[in-house]
């Protein structure tokens, strides 16, 4: 430039390779090579400039630009002579000075244009804005940078720059220089990131389809270069130097969105509506998050892999993942979101939710494949449910201020729902216990012959078994490591509830009731004094039938598993069913309490547990008790009862063979029958023996006549009835025998009523049941099983039985009964 300005001529009105091949000889050269090489430089700017790449389109008709390429060919191959009045010399000048000339409106110009075509000027800029490095220090700008751009802007004129091209030539530069010399320097990044902003401004005004085309070369360089670090921050940037962190944001943000408003105006119309730093970030941010968490699930696995080997860390791969997201969030919350916040609000919400994703892809493995609870499982879902409640905190936190209060973050996370998976895994594992029970209880049912001679409690070793596995599916229940018990414990209770009616049902069943041993009523009929049957049965013959059916007592009779102990055995086994199912309860309560389930009312929500089964329980002791009661009265002792007690002569066939076998019988059942349902069974046996004495009175068949003589007789063993359960204090209470023995003496005295009476009060009672229909003729009254004095049924009965020629007139008149049947 020194030399330009020696000449006495402006720098735009000359072209200056062409004036340094002229003024320059080879003796200003240490040898003939140098200048050799230095000549044929010269020629290819010559050719670049005004071939290659000229500011005007060369014309196909001129013929200058074939000249000068013949020219430089031959100079290639020869030195050119270069003297001042050299006909070559003049040639080339000619030539080069005809196409520099050149105009688009074919006007004179002041401006040699032979280095201002792109990109050849940009290149040389470029070389020039290189000075403004120290050449002894690549990463320094030197002190004087102010000055030696002052001095380079001056070449704008001949290279054909302006303010934006600086701007731009001057960004890459600086760009360039930071990420060759390893990006050790940030001031240079800094200083492209703020040239950057003027190129934007600029890009809005420039229009020039080449301007464009270097913008968008440049650009596209810097944001590769940016994006490579931004879509996996996490690889290159840490507390430390956020402040580059948010420079190279800034870098690539800035130039995604030049590029996309430069790129067509078309294109930017249909990306008006979107917020291109926003979009970009958002993208960033998704990107390095699944990035760090892949790389943070590699890491977990080659660690399980080794500990493995160590047999340490026992912890389930996805529980230590959960934990290790949980940091990474609380990190990106920490560190890079308030950087990011500044293009995207929502930075750490997008971040927490993207890992959220990735984990529930991963969560959602594994659930899929889960066989049956275990601890590990539980584990994970635990640690799953712990990471998405600090996700989803952090999310809620970013959004406070968001327009739509972080709802769109949020529908980006939908539940992992763990809490359901554990609750249906329990519910499997609650099956599973349950099905085995239901195993267990119909295994144990079949084996069980309901001995009560099995163990000293007398129940059967059934019920031990199967409280036992009950037992067990609690106490297993509390273990599992959830927070969820006092939800889920319903289903396990109710099933437990179900299989245990199911063992209480079976334990009862087929073992008779009330009806099944009491015989069926004989017709009517009616007899009188010449009617008695004597000697039907021999005092002897009873005697030693009574012998041989004693001898039964306390073995099984008929079916094996439904004799008297063996009824006393199921008796027990409900009872003991009962009490156990209290303990469990309390047990159960004293486990929800200590559990994770923190709940209220605990004892009160516990109150309906095994409800189901302790009625059961109520009602098969209440079924078997009848049921063994009416069993030896009506079955084991109907020989004597049934078949003797007042056959023939009352006199002769009384009540005390039945009382001696009957207090065998009560020996047995107070020997066998639970402390607690002792009183229970025997109140039954008295009840049903009550019931057979006024059977054998009211519907005894046509064996029995009474004559009113025969009442103190049959009062006297009444009591003697009542006397054996009351056994001189030892036996039931006074007041419960008064209670059942009330219909028995309220019936007696009829027996003793003048047969007139009977008949009158029989009229009487049938006229107040029936009305006027009973005046002209007295209905026969239906046999109701409820005994009364002022029941007609009762009356007629006793009638029936009356050993007397006006009752027997009365009911063969009234009813036309037989005798006999």
């Amino acid at each position: 430039m020194l030399y330009v300005y020696q000449l006495g001529r402006r720098i735009e009105s000359i072209v200056l390779p062409l004036e340094m091949l002229q003024q320059l000889k080879p003796s200003d050269f240490p040898n003939q090579g140098e200048y050799e090489a230095w000549q044929r430089r010269n020629l290819k700017l010559l050719e670049i400039g005004l071939l290659l790449h000229p500011l005007l389109p060369l014309d196909k008709t001129d013929t200058a630009p074939q000249r000068l390429r013949q020219i430089i060919r031959g100079a290639l191959e020869k030195p050119l002579e270069t003297g001042k009045n050299n006909e070559s010399m003049q040639a080339l000048r000619s030539i080069v000075l005809s196409l520099a000339c050149r105009t688009f409106d074919g006007s004179a110009s002041e401006t040699i244009h032979w280095a201002d075509g792109f990109p050849l000027n940009l290149r040389i800029y470029q070389m020039l804005l290189e000075a403004c490095f120290d050449v002894n220090d690549e990463t320094s700008v030197i002190e004087e940078v102010d000055e030696v751009l002052e001095l380079i802007k001056k070449t704008w004129v001949v290279l054909g720059m302006n303010q934006m091209l600086h701007n731009l030539c001057f960004l890459w530069i600086l760009f360039n220089r930071y990420v060759a010399t390893g990006e050790v320097e940030g001031d240079l990044l800094f200083a492209a990131n703020n040239l950057l902003m003027e190129v934007e401004k600029d890009s809005k005004s420039m229009k020039d389809p080449n301007y464009s085309k270097i913008l968008s070369s440049t650009l596209s360089a810097i944001l590769g270069w940016a994006e490579k670090r931004l879509l996996a921050y996490h690889n290159y940037f840490h507390s430390d130097n956020t402040e580059l962190l948010e420079c190279v944001v800034s870098v690539g943000v800035l130039s995604a969105k030049i590029m996309v408003e430069d790129i067509s105006h078309e294109y930017r119309k249909k990306r008006k509506e979107i917020d291109v730093a926003h979009e970009r970030v958002d993208m960033y941010i998704r990107s390095s998050l699944r990035t760090a968490f892949f790389q943070i699930m590699e890491k977990v696995k080659s660690s399980k892999r080794s500990s493995n080997k160590n047999q340490q860390n026992q912890l389930p791969f996805l529980s230590i993942l959960a934990q290790d997201v949980s940091t990474l969030a609380f990190s990106e919350k920490a560190i890079f979101s308030p950087i990011l916040k500044r293009w995207h609000p929502l930075s750490a919400g997008v971040a927490v939710a993207t890992l959220h994703s990735c984990y529930g892809n991963e969560l959602k493995q594994f659930v899929s494949s889960i066989g049956e609870l275990t601890p590990d499982i539980l584990q994970v879902l635990r640690a799953a449910e712990k990471m998405e409640k600090d996700l989803v905190q952090i999310a809620v936190e970013n959004s406070v201020d968001s327009e739509d209060g972080g709802k769109s973050i949020i529908r980006e996370m939908p539940p992992y729902e763990a809490e359901s998976v554990v609750s249906n895994l329990v519910k499997s594992w609650i099956k599973t216990r349950l099905d085995r029970l239901k195993e267990w209880v119909d295994r144990n049912l079949q084996q069980e012959v309901w001995d009560p001679q099995a163990n000293k409690e007398r129940f059967a070793p059934s019920s031990v078994e199967v409280l036992r596995i009950v037992d067990e599916a609690l106490e297993a229940f509390f273990l599992l490591p959830i927070s969820i018990h006092a939800a889920l414990l319903p289903d396990l209770t109710n099933g437990i509830d179900r299989y245990l009616q199911h063992y209480i049902s079976k334990a009862k069943s087929d073992c008779g009731t009330r009806s099944t041993f009491v015989p069926s009523m004989p017709a009517l009929t009616r007899c009188s004094s010449r009617s008695k049957v004597s000697g039907v049965f021999k005092k002897k013959e009873k005697f030693q039938k009574a012998q041989s059916r004693k001898s039964q007592v306390g073995t099984t009779n008929g079916n094996g598993s439904f004799g008297i102990p063996q009824l006393c055995c199921r008796i027990n086994t409900l009872q003991h069913i009962r009490t156990e199912l209290d303990v469990l309860a309390k047990r159960t309560i004293v486990h929800l309490r200590s559990s994770e389930s923190h709940v209220n009312n605990i004892a009160n929500g516990m109150g309906k547990a095994f409800e189901l089964s302790a009625a059961s329980c109520l009602e098969g002791i209440q079924q078997l008790c009848e049921a063994t009661a009416y069993k030896v009265i009506f079955h084991d002792l109907s020989h004597v009862l049934w078949d003797g007690l007042y056959v023939g002569e009352v006199s002769s066939s009384r009540i005390e063979p039945f009382l001696q076998e009957l207090e065998h019988y009560l020996e047995v059942l107070s020997l066998t029958v639970h402390d607690r349902v002792r009183t229970r069974v025997i109140t039954e046996v008295m009840k049903a023996a009550f019931d057979g004495f006024l059977l054998v009175l009211l519907a005894g068949g046509p064996a029995r006549a009474f004559t009113l003589q025969d009442y103190e007789t049959i009062a006297e063993d009444f009591k003697f009835l009542t006397d054996l359960f009351w056994s001189n204090g030892d036996g039931l209470p006074v007041d419960l025998i008064e209670k059942f023995s009330t219909t028995v003496k309220a019936i007696l005295p009829l027996f003793h009523t003048e047969t007139d009476s009977l008949i009158e009060q029989f009229k009487y009672m049938t006229a107040e049941s029936y009305g006027s229909s009973a005046k002209s003729k007295l209905p026969l009254p239906p046999t109701s099983g409820q005994w009364s004095p002022t029941e007609p049924n009762t009356l007629l009965r006793v009638l029936c039985y009356r050993s007397d020629e006006t009752a027997a007139k009365f009911l063969k008149k009234t009813y036309n009964l037989p005798k006999k049947l």
